[in-house]
């Protein structure tokens, strides 16, 4: 069982001071977060892409680059790379670039993306928003596939023979597939053979598992073996030394955040009742002591199936110190728990 963490690297505008961090700060914060969740032993560091004003990381695969040279075992990952609005060559070579910088440590997970800021800025018509990801991730499978490549699609210029380079540490690069937890994508992942990462993020986590049994349905139906895919998640979530003491702190910015979002997408307002129903045992916000959240993530991998947890923190501006020590706890004291008791029962 993998854990780790994911961030978005937002800068929004802090719930208590109302300061807005810079750009700059965030990302140099984040490359020491990272470094942190090496050191206590976490197993993979995740990196959204996006945009607009309130995020900082609209280049994953440079900032974990910088990470990179300074740690010495965690996986980097995208978490995700928006491949509909992005350069499949590109991606290949920026992702195959930071494999060979961490010698042998980078990831790609492929997804649509929630966010739509890239496709207007990259000169994309949305009404091409399925045709765009199923074009470009034949095309980014085909350069990991064979160093010399030749393409015809909708949605690039054809090139004939041409090589892409640099060529990856890791052979194949891995390719993850991030869905929102629709069939059509988990379908998608298994005929594939390539690995699930679902966005786990409301409701309950035990309404995944048909999805992780049809995703694996898929696989064996294309010929591979599911007990070779991993399948990741990701949810909100924050550690403290106490239950209470986490929700205190990361109820503010998540409320913040959300409401955000709410107002963007049409949802209702988020409010503490709505917190406090997530974090309970069976919710999908992971928020809480220790002991808590190994429970949570103990509870996902045997009902739900998943191998790897990312927890996505923060969400919205919170002090970079409480960060850190949420990272702390989860590589020190809750992947102690969470990796025993699962080699245990599956003994």
């Amino acid at each position: 069982m993998e854990l780790g963490i994911s961030t978005f690297v937002e800068t929004s505008p802090d719930i208590h001071t109302g300061e807005v961090m810079s750009h700059d700060q965030r990302l140099r914060e984040v490359v020491e977060e990272i470094v942190l969740a090496d050191q206590v032993g976490l197993d993979v560091y995740g990196v959204g892409e996006h945009h607009r004003t309130d995020f900082s990381a609209s280049a994953p695969a440079v900032l974990l680059a910088a990470a990179a040279a300074q740690t010495k075992r965690i996986r980097l990952t995208s978490a995700v790379t928006v491949l509909s609005s992005d350069d499949p060559v590109r991606v290949f070579q920026d992702f195959a670039t930071l494999d060979g910088i961490s010698n042998g440590r980078a990831e790609i997970m492929a997804g649509r993306g929630s966010f739509i800021e890239s496709f207007p800025l990259f000169g994309y018509d949305l009404n091409d928003y399925e045709e765009l990801f199923e074009e470009k991730l034949e095309l980014l499978l085909a350069i990991r596939a064979s160093e010399k490549v030749s393409w015809r699609g909708g949605h690039r210029p054809a090139f004939h023979n041409l090589g892409v380079y640099p060529r990856p540490v890791q052979d194949p690069l891995p390719v993850w597939i991030a869905s929102g937890g629709t069939p059509q994508s988990v379908i998608r992942a298994g005929t594939l053979g390539l690995p699930l990462a679902l966005a786990i993020i409301g409701g309950s986590p035990a309404n995944f598992a048909p999805l992780v049994q049809l995703y694996k349905k898929a696989a064996v139906q294309a010929g591979y073996d599911p007990k070779q895919l991993p399948i990741a998640s990701h949810s909100h979530g924050f550690l403290a030394d106490s239950n209470e003491q986490a929700a205190e702190l990361f109820f503010p910015s998540t409320q913040e955040r959300m409401n955000v979002l709410g107002r963007e997408r049409g949802w209702g307002p988020y409010t503490r009742a709505s917190f406090d129903a997530a974090r309970g045992f069976e919710g999908a916000l992971y928020v809480g002591s220790p002991e808590t959240v190994a429970r949570k993530i103990i509870f996902l991998r045997k009902h739900v199936g998943i191998t790897r947890f990312l927890m996505h923190v923060p969400l919205g501006t919170m002090p970079h110190e409480q960060v850190m020590r949420a990272i702390e706890l989860l590589g020190t004291e809750v992947a102690p728990i969470v990796r025993k008791e699962i080699a245990d029962w599956e003994d």
